[in-house]
């Protein structure tokens, strides 16, 4: 009989203070993509970092523009848009204060990054490893616990905009321990649920239930239809529902947010490795970002095809340079080809320079409804979603790219 053991992974909501700050940094990268003239955006370059405290968010990076961007309506728009919209919230993005420290790009990295030594092409626009990743625990790809994190926490803002909570305020996190038999996840071990809400005496036992019956039960079911989970009575989760008892003051009030704080939130949960550097509020030049989505392209490629149940890809970049120096594949074991020949194989049939990943995924391109849109990878993971924004996830059986594994693999 297989080992069983479990893992752990947490999301949070979009109000919670370093989302927050996510968000707004992606907003004013779309922001600047949209009002580049479209002969201009392959030269915009956004390395954007806010920070958000109680009543002050400040937006600091470099950015270099032939664009006009009004950074400051930006993001209290943002701030508003996800729910802090009054005092009595603990923070109002129409009367908190904005402040801006923006410089231009070093021209030493620009140089380097506009005309690659190597090729001729755009260069990675900065030093460092980037990991791709997927799996077979859904039909997403994405591990487990990740997932149905990321589900909750999603369950949990759409239930405070629809009212059906109506006194849930816009922080929030989700903690998921999933059991694993062997490699297969087999069933919820405990959920973990900490939700905002209004200042009220009545609200301990009414809290519980409504997480349960509105937030927590249907996304077990949805993910036991669609994936397989058992949650027949025998394995019911352990639940617990704001185990401090209150969770009033949350959002900016009672914690500094920062860009790029939430990256185990951002990728795989802490179930594969990560480089270490943040993805939003960077142009697609930056490969923290783009290399990162086309990495996790790959993988879901190899596991779709029947090439690994389980496909980790790291890839490193010299500043400048348009080529990976270094390419690894790991299967851990899972494979039916061998990780050699997928090795071989992705980098024959990926393009994995910046140029090639950008051209690929239209990570700039001109036209912004073909484009993502990049503020809303900024919540709920940038990995695992279905829908125009995320063409990473996308993996096509009737493409050329698709084919050609197939054939490479001898898996057609």
């Amino acid at each position: 009989m297989s080992r069983t053991r479990l893992f752990t992974s947490e999301s949070v909501t979009e109000g919670h203070p370093d989302k927050m700050c996510d968000q707004i940094s992606d907003a004013v990268l779309d922001a600047v993509l949209a009002a580049e003239r479209p002969e201009d955006i392959a030269s915009a370059r956004v390395a954007c970092e806010t920070m958000i405290t109680t009543g002050l968010c400040i937006v600091s990076g470099e950015i270099r523009s032939k664009a006009w961007v009004d950074i400051p309506k930006l993001a209290r728009q943002t701030i508003v848009e996800i729910g802090y919209d009054r005092g009595e919230y603990g923070f109002d993005g129409n009367a908190c204060g904005v402040m801006l420290a923006i410089g231009e790009q070093s021209p030493d990295f620009g140089k380097s990054v506009d005309a690659a030594e190597d090729s001729g092409r755009i260069g990675a626009g900065d030093q460092g490893l980037m990991f791709g990743y997927a799996c077979k625990d859904t039909a997403s790809g994405m591990p487990m616990p990740i997932h149905l994190a990321h589900q909750m926490s999603l369950r949990l803002t759409e239930v405070r905009r629809r009212g059906k909570i109506p006194y849930l305020r816009p922080d929030g996190k989700t903690q998921i321990c999933v059991e694993y038999e062997g490699s297969r996840p087999i069933r919820a071990h405990t959920v973990l649920v900490s939700a905002q809400h209004a200042d009220r005496d009545d609200l301990n036992k009414a809290i519980e239930y409504d997480i349960r019956e509105h937030v927590i039960n249907p996304v077990l079911e949805e993910c036991a239809e669609r994936d397989g989970l058992e949650i027949d009575a025998k394995s019911a989760p352990k639940i617990k529902v704001n185990p401090t008892g209150r969770f009033v003051k949350g959002g900016p009030a009672a914690d500094t947010g920062l860009t790029g704080r939430k990256i185990i939130v951002d990728t795989y949960g802490g179930m594969a490795r990560n480089g270490g550097g943040a993805l939003s509020g960077k142009d697609p030049t930056k490969v923290d970002r783009s290399a990162s989505y086309a990495l996790r392209w790959a993988a879901k490629h190899v596991v779709a095809v029947g090439a690994a149940e389980q496909c980790e890809i790291q890839a490193a970049y010299v500043i400048g340079h348009a080529s990976p120096m270094s390419f690894y594949v790991d299967t851990f074991g899972t494979h039916r080809v061998s990780p050699e020949l997928i090795e071989k194989t992705l980098k024959d049939v990926f393009d994995f320079t910046p140029a090639g990943i950008i051209r690929d995924l239209n990570l700039q391109h001109p036209d912004p409804s073909i484009r993502p849109v990049y503020k809303s990878t900024a919540s709920y993971g940038h990995f695992g979603r279905e829908d125009e924004n995320f063409p990473w996830e996308r993996v096509d059986e009737d493409s050329e790219r698709y084919q050609a594994l197939q054939s490479a693999f001898g898996l057609r």
